[in-house]
C-alpha cells in the first residue's frame, strides 16, 4: 500500500457527513453577518433597532444618523449625583509615612464615603490611585475628585474586591 497511512490501533477518527459540515459552515457565515450588522457589542442598542427595522432604501441608510443623535442626547444629560454613604471604600497605605491611611480614610469619611477598610499595601503602584470595579467607574472618579488623586484605574482582579472602591496612596495628597 504504497501512500496510504493507518492509522495507529489507539487512534479514532470521526467522519460527519457532508450536509452537517455545510450546515456549521451556513450557521457560521450566518453569525458573522449578524455580528456585523448589529456592530458586535451590546451598546447603542436603539440604535441597532432603528437600523435593522428600517427598509432598504435611500431614506433607511440616513436614518441612522438622527437615531445615533437622539441616543446620545440622554448620554449628555447630568447623570445624578453618586451617593457616597453607599460605595465601600478601602484605604491602603504603600508609603513609609506613618497613619497616611487612616488621615485619608479620615478625609474620605468626612466627605461622605463609607470607608470600611485601612491598611498597609504591598506593592508597586506609581502614584496615588483610585481602583473600581468595571461598574464604578464613576464612583472611582467621583472618590479620586474628591480627595484630590489624579490617577483612576480598572481595579486588579484578585487583589481588589469587585463590590468596592480602593485607594492606594504613594504619598500625602
Amino acid at each position: 500500500m504504497t501512500g496510504s497511512v493507518r492509522p495507529s490501533k489507539g487512534e479514532r477518527g470521526v467522519a460527519l457527513p457532508t450536509p452537517v459540515i455545510a450546515l456549521s459552515v451556513v450557521a457560521v457565515v450566518v453569525a458573522v453577518i449578524i455580528f456585523w450588522v448589529t456592530g458586535g457589542d451590546g451598546d447603542d442598542r436603539d440604535e441597532k433597532i432603528a437600523r435593522a427595522g428600517g427598509s432598504p432604501s435611500a431614506s433607511a441608510s440616513a436614518s441612522p444618523k438622527p437615531a445615533k443623535t437622539e441616543a446620545k442626547k440622554p448620554a449628555k444629560a447630568e447623570p445624578s449625583p453618586v451617593d457616597r454613604a453607599k460605595v465601600s471604600v478601602e484605604v491602603y497605605n504603600q508609603s513609609n509615612i506613618g497613619g497616611l491611611a487612616s488621615d485619608v480614610a479620615a478625609k474620605a469619611t468626612t466627605v461622605g464615603w463609607n470607608v470600611v477598610g485601612e491598611d498597609n499595601w504591598v506593592g508597586s503602584v506609581p502614584e496615588n490611585t483610585v481602583y473600581f470595579p468595571q461598574k464604578m467607574k464613576r464612583e472611582g472618579e467621583q472618590l479620586a475628585d474628591d480627595l484630590g488623586i489624579k490617577r483612576t484605574h480598572l481595579s486588579v482582579e484578585g487583589s481588589m474586591k469587585g463590590d468596592r472602591l480602593t485607594v492606594v496612596l504613594t504619598g500625602p495628597l
